[in-house]
């Protein structure tokens, strides 16, 4: 087991990535703290973990409110008595272009996609020192890497992350903590089976009500737009923290790891 023995926080872990994510780490050894802004959402997710093996429990919270991102890492430290790592993944990925986005859209995203990532992080780091180090994994996306249209207030949210998670690296690592800081870009279209959705940047939520022959030819669009030849799944981007969480990454940190499937680097 990868992380046998390690304390680890999912935020966004009630569905789709998240949830990828919390299971995988739990397989591989690690207690988890899940949470999310539903109770409901939440405690399946708890259930979901626990039934497959794992060890884990859900706390409530919105990781852009100061006092609930402390309570998430007091809770953690109260129920596993330390926290080794934090993965930061909670999101929202609006869909508009400048002229239609509000202020009060751009304040959530921000808030959310941002905030929420320095707050959690805030608060963990001190917790994570006291273990004599630890990892910081934070979901990004390609979206912070070139620019999507329409996505304004996404695509400023994640390019912070990425930046975030540069100066954090190397503040901790000239500080000496060991705590190592990486992010994840997520490619444009990634499907999940925790929930049988899709998890995307740039595309709206309307795969399930399309008509079969639409769907079917708007999925073989996807797939065309993959050098790899597949959509990405939960599990791809699962697979990429559990390698920046465990101590296989122990020389790795201040940078980003792209996983859309070869997306951002093809011809056409």
């Amino acid at each position: 087991m990868r992380l046998k023995d390690k304390v680890s926080i999912v935020t966004g872990a009630s569905t789709g990535l998240g949830l990828a994510i919390a299971a995988l780490f739990a397989e591989e050894g690690s207690k988890v703290t899940i949470c999310c802004r539903s109770q409901d959402p939440g405690e399946k997710a708890e259930k979901i973990i626990r039934k497959r093996g794992g060890e884990a429990f859900f706390v409530k919270g919105d990781v852009s409110s100061p006092s609930d991102a402390q309570k998430i890492v007091r809770e953690t430290i109260k129920r596993y008595g330390k926290l080794n790592i934090l993965m930061n993944n909670a999101g929202i990925a609006p869909y508009y272009p400048i002229e239609d986005t509000s202020e009060e859209l751009w304040d959530r995203t921000i808030d959310t996609n941002l905030k929420g990532v320095f707050l959690m992080s805030k608060y963990s780091i001190p917790e994570l020192k006291k273990q004599g180090g630890g990892a910081i994994i934070n979901t990004a996306s390609i979206a912070g890497l070139v620019g999507y249209q329409s996505c304004v207030a996404y695509d400023a949210s994640k390019g912070g992350i990425l930046a975030m998670t540069r100066a954090l690296a190397v503040d901790l690592g000239r500080a000496g903590t060991k705590i190592r800081v990486n992010a994840i870009c997520p490619g444009e279209v990634i499907w999940s089976d925790w929930g049988e959705e899709f998890h995307s940047a740039t595309m709206v939520k309307f795969m399930e009500d399309l008509p079969s022959k639409e769907r079917e030819e708007t999925l073989k669009e996807m797939t065309r737009r993959h050098p790899i030849g597949r959509i990405g799944k939960s599990e791809d981007i699962a697979y990429a923290a559990l390698y920046l969480a465990s101590d296989e990454a122990s020389f790795v940190t201040g940078t980003h790891l792209v996983v859309d499937g070869g997306y951002i680097v093809k011809d056409d």
